[in-house]
């Protein structure tokens, strides 16, 4: 399945605002590993004071990343954190893609509204919609998470969408889990039984099974992997 995702396009694919060019885009970790984080990710004030000076320090507009990631900032929802480390919930199954609060979400690729939901646990998605894709005898679904309320108003399963169509937008903090606002992007084999939701992060002990149901989103996104220096001062 990832050649046949890899396969789909020989160019990087929209799920934000096509008016904010690729080459506004920049890598970012918020990985436990990254010791330059200086500031309380798991505040969304603080995120998003952090990513306004990141943003202007490179003048760029989107920062990305993520895909399998190990993260601290799970570690406040009860949504995420179990007592054994094992169990414990941090490695993030999709892309991030930071930007504007009311940024246009766009569809992959053609397909159809598998299902919606407002994950309201803290920390969890928020109002989210997956799309279920067939593509040459292929089945998959593409998870948007942390959108606006009005983007899943109004809408059916069913419906058909296609390629770059407006599905929705991004949703602040107050509505999108208390995160700094951003795109979560996931790719789905199995969506199982879950209907608009599903896991996006997994703990070590579930990781085997998820990095092969939820394949590296970046096989569609195509977007430079390559990271800057990331030490900016902690803003107050």
């Amino acid at each position: 399945m990832t050649d046949f995702l890899s396969n789909i396009s020989e160019i990087p694919l929209n799920v934000i605002d096509t008016n904010i060019s690729f080459d506004q885009y920049i890598p970012i970790s918020i990985a436990t590993s990254n010791k330059d984080l200086v500031f309380d990710v798991s505040s969304s004030k603080e995120w998003e004071a952090y990513l306004e000076n990141y943003f202007s320090k490179h003048k760029k507009t989107v920062a990305f990343g993520g895909y399998l990631e190990v993260r601290d900032i799970y570690s406040r929802s009860e949504h995420f954190n179990k007592l054994s480390e094992e169990n414990q919930r941090n490695i993030h199954l999709g892309i991030d893609l930071w930007c504007d609060a009311n940024t246009d979400v766009l569809a992959v690729l053609d397909g159809e509204i598998h299902s919606f939901k407002n994950n309201t646990n803290y920390g969890d998605y928020g109002p989210t919609i997956i799309l279920k894709h067939s593509i040459e005898g292929n089945e998959f679904y593409s998870l948007y998470g942390h959108l606006s309320l009005e983007s899943i108003k109004n809408l059916e399963v069913g419906t058909k969408v296609i390629q770059g169509e407006k599905i929705g937008t991004l949703g602040d903090s107050s509505v999108n889990g208390d995160y700094a606002p951003h795109l979560h992007f996931q790719l789905i084999i199995d969506i199982e039984d879950y209907y608009g939701d599903y896991p996006g992060v997994s703990s070590k002990k579930t990781l085997d099974f998820y990095k092969q149901n939820c394949p590296n989103p970046n096989l569609l996104l195509k977007l430079p992997n390559e990271k800057p220096s990331l030490r900016i001062k902690k803003t107050r």
